[in-house]
């Protein structure tokens, strides 16, 4: 699964925190009006209040019933052939861009077809006097060192589109979402660069049949008043499957929401649904014992762990990992509380790269709104040898389906944010190592717990570790003690691997993943989350 950009959707186009004055030319305000010059079909509303989330729900409903028509869109073949540079290379004019110098606090970009982005999607503003389509014009674009600028279509698209908000200053207008891909988008908050991505929705992902990828292919958005905090999208979902309608309601800041609201429908059944999936890389870490790669970098991540919160109150911390083969990650709940993946680690040191800026990337949180009912948190981890690939999926897949015939609805809010060490509200499990352990069937691991009232109790506490190890191996030896040189709690332990029959140690087989947890309690009072790994021998 490709990244839609490691360093930033539409780093193509402008940088994840690139500047956008406000002291533009009068030429490119007429342009940018310019571009909504063009009516509605006929037929379509002709007022802001007439059309709502109720309009975009109908269409899908509408398009649920009807046999799904494969939308590719005509890009020329020599767009599609260009490499991601020369992608890159075709930008935005900044001047050109929607709202620019009109007092609005955001204003659109847009992204041109080409690579990877083979499909365009139509884009419409809803505003008092309607609703009405934006035009794709060559114009709106540099080039750059491509050749060939004479050769685009005049009706070809756009591929997607970013807001921009002045969120770090009141002088400059950043890019805070992008909207580019199948049904991907991501935010950042405030002094943050690109990491994590979202998706609208994903099907049958990580089975042997196959992954669909539905696609947006129509967006709309709701033109703000100047004194709007928020800015509301509305998309419509399309794939063999399904349709559906989705509503995001972004409101950036320190910490970046997005209110979700959408209704999928069926055209026949799906083996699984992913809900709010997200997706991000895990090259190496602080737990990988060897480097995959010859790198002066010490970790190449956006997310290190996942992070569950159970209605019982339990918080799962799971470190993540680049496995050698597929590993897929069950975790079951009823009514969770949250889940997302989070970026726990944001010191500079601990990556070194002023590029990419991986102590910038923000963690993403899902929290439910209304009751899911039961079912699970599926974490996918894929092997990469590269840091272009997101390799990293976690979604929620409800146990039971309605029937085909009857809409799925689905409500939640995300929060793009840096992590908050009162969350969750005890001790955190802040660093994983692993090494070889006293034999060649046995192996270290070392967890630094740390936060809450860990860093305040004293080393002759009356801490205890409460380990459990499965089947596959058992618990040899372990020490927990104060860590005085960073403050909380490391504790040590050695598993040892079941021993191999006769048979298997004629015929290897391979050995089958250990599941580990952990946590720290004083007497009966639990004082950390839960530290779950995988372990694959």
């Amino acid at each position: 699964m490709k990244s839609m950009n490691s360093k930033g959707a539409g780093a193509g186009n402008s940088s994840a925190n690139g500047r956008q004055g406000r002291n533009g030319h009068i030429a490119g305000v007429i342009i940018s009006c310019l571009l909504l010059c063009k009516l509605c079909a006929p037929g379509s509303v002709h007022a802001v209040e007439a059309f709502s989330f109720k309009n975009v729900r109908e269409k899908a409903r509408q398009l649920a019933g009807q046999p799904y028509e494969e939308r590719k869109n005509q890009i020329p073949e020599f767009l599609k052939a260009i490499n991601y540079d020369e992608w890159r290379d075709i930008r935005f004019k900044h001047e050109h861009a929607l709202w620019r110098n009109t007092g609005l606090p955001f204003t659109i970009e847009f992204f041109h077809p080409g690579f990877y982005y083979d499909r365009t999607v139509a884009i419409n503003i809803v505003d008092s006097t309607g609703v009405k389509p934006v035009v794709f014009s060559g114009n709106l674009f540099d080039y750059g060192k491509n050749k060939f600028p004479d050769n685009i279509p005049k009706n070809l698209g756009f591929s997607g589109f970013r807001l921009h908000n002045p969120i770090n200053t009141k002088k400059y207008y950043d890019e805070v979402v992008a909207f580019l891909g199948p049904t991907y988008f991501r935010a950042v908050a405030r002094k943050q660069t690109y990491g994590l991505t979202a998706r609208g929705l994903a099907i049958d992902t990580a089975l042997s049949s196959g992954e669909e990828f539905p696609y947006f292919t129509e967006f709309w958005i709701v033109k703000p008043l100047e004194e709007s905090t928020r800015i509301t999208v509305y998309a419509l979902l399309d794939s063999p499957s399904v349709s559906g309608a989705y509503e995001f309601i972004v409101k950036p800041g320190k910490e970046t929401i997005i209110n979700v609201n959408g209704t999928i429908f069926r055209r026949k059944e799906v083996q699984k649904l992913g809900i709010a999936p997200l997706t991000g890389m895990f090259f190496y870490g602080e737990n990988t014992s060897q480097r995959p790669v010859d790198d002066f970098r010490p970790e190449i991540h956006t997310a290190d762990g996942l992070l569950i919160a159970f209605s019982s109150g339990e918080w799962l911390w799971h470190p993540l990992i680049n496995p050698r083969t597929l590993s897929i990650n069950s975790f079951k709940a009823v009514n969770p509380r949250g889940f997302g993946l989070i970026q726990r680690d944001v010191n500079f040191i601990s990556y070194q790269d002023l590029e990419t800026r991986f102590d910038t990337m923000p963690s993403v949180w899902v929290a439910p709104r209304g009751n899911w009912g039961a079912g699970h948190v599926e974490l996918i981890q894929i092997p990469t040898d590269s840091e272009l690939n997101d390799n990293i999926i976690a979604f929620w897949v409800p146990e039971k389906q309605p029937e085909a015939g009857s809409p799925i609805s689905i409500s939640y809010t995300m929060s793009w944010h840096y992590p908050d060490k009162k969350v969750p509200p005890g001790g955190h499990a802040v660093a994983t190592y692993t090494a070889k352990g006293k034999t060649d069937d046995m192996k270290k691991f070392i967890v630094d717990f740390a936060d809450g009232t860990l860093d305040r109790l004293p080393p002759d506490s009356q801490l205890t570790a409460v380990i459990t190890v499965d089947q596959n191996a058992k618990l040899v030896e372990q020490q927990l003690y104060k860590n005085t040189a960073a403050g909380g709690w490391r504790l040590v332990f050695q598993i040892q691997l079941e021993a191999q029959s006769g048979m298997e140690m004629v015929l290897p087989k391979k050995r089958e993943p250990v599941e580990l947890r952990a946590f720290l309690k004083k007497g009966n009072n639990i004082l950390t989350e839960t530290w779950s790994y995988t372990y694959l021998p």
